[in-house]
């Protein structure tokens, strides 16, 4: 005779801002929620050395810290944070159906709701040097990091809409931005680049490629590349922000959860709720647009508020 299946009321799949505050709200609803923490336990916000943007830390607090605090209040109510990682998912498409989870390939378990917050990836360009200087220089979001580099020379590459729009945002705090674009012309719309062209400390290089970084205890220039001369010049920048797009933690939600042309969730207006009942998304899974850290603790709370509502309907 077979095993039975451990059955929970919530589980919650990857931690970070959106999983940890729908673990509060979860279990202060007495939905006894588990949080599977995935590969990257505290989600993206671990990588960063300062959160200055977060309301209620007064004086700013290091990433990790800032996680280690969520997670503690998540527990402080009753949350229950395991090791592993989800990796695969059988959803039920039944009202009030038990959606089949299997954690690190070999623990099955059956959950009557499911609030994925698993996160986005920020693309990086794969050179040595970015894992070097994590946190000293290098940087994947300018909102997040670019008040560090106030009166400084930085260098942002990329090319589409949020490049542009970050390297505006950056040249209202920083001395210069260099812009490498890698073709000779940018994807972001006309508009955008008619802000960027018409900013003044912002210079944009075209057919140029960052190749590595140099510095002694943190970035202190960008070792360049036009691609079309193959000439090599060196950038004075103490900050090195990437804005070549982010990929959602998705894959494993393919052919069951609807989701956009490069894989973010999709939900129901105003809502976390996916296309199957009892499945809700919440934080950059599901965020394209804001990807903060404050606006995944929103619809980390909105879908445990939602799972919530979803179980007493049930009863």
């Amino acid at each position: 005779m077979s095993e039975e299946l451990e059955k929970l009321e919530c589980v919650i799949i990857g931690s970070g801002p959106a999983g940890y505050t729908a673990a509060i709200y979860a279990a202060r609803a007495d939905l006894k929620p588990v949080i599977i923490q995935g590969m990257e336990p505290g989600g993206q916000l671990t990588t960063t050395t300062e959160v200055d943007n977060f309301p209620g830390y007064r004086d700013g607090i290091s990433g990790p810290a800032m996680m280690e605090d969520l997670k503690a209040q998540a527990e402080r109510f009753g949350t229950e944070v395991r090791w592993g990682m989800v990796t695969k998912v059988e959803f039920s498409k039944e009202v009030g159906g038990w959606h089949k989870l299997t954690v690190d390939d070999k623990t099955d378990l059956l959950a009557k709701t499911v609030i994925i917050s698993t996160g986005a990836s920020a693309k990086y360009l794969g050179i040595e040097a970015e894992k070097k200087y994590a946190g000293h220089g290098v940087s994947a979001c300018a909102v997040c990091d670019g008040f560090f580099y106030k009166g400084q020379d930085v260098v942002i590459v990329g090319g589409g809409d949020t490049a542009a729009e970050e390297a505006t945002y950056l040249a209202k705090l920083c001395k210069n931005v260099k812009m490498l674009v890698r073709k000779d012309e940018m994807k972001a719309s006309k508009a955008m680049q008619h802000r960027v062209n018409n900013t003044e400390n912002l210079e944009v290089l075209y057919n140029t490629e960052a190749i590595d970084l140099v510095g002694e205890l943190g970035v202190e220039g960008v070792v360049a590349k036009n691609n079309q001369t193959g000439e090599q010049f060196t950038i004075p920048a103490t900050g090195f922000f990437l804005a070549i797009g982010h990929k959602p933690n998705t894959d494993i939600f393919k052919g069951q959860l609807d989701m956009n042309s490069v894989g973010y969730l999709t939900t129901k207006a105003d809502s976390t709720q996916t296309n199957l009942p009892g499945v809700f998304a919440s934080g950059d899974a599901q965020d394209f647009t804001y990807r903060q850290a404050v606006t995944a603790a929103g619809t980390g709370c909105m879908a445990a508020l939602e799972a919530e509502r979803y179980l007493a309907e049930l009863e």
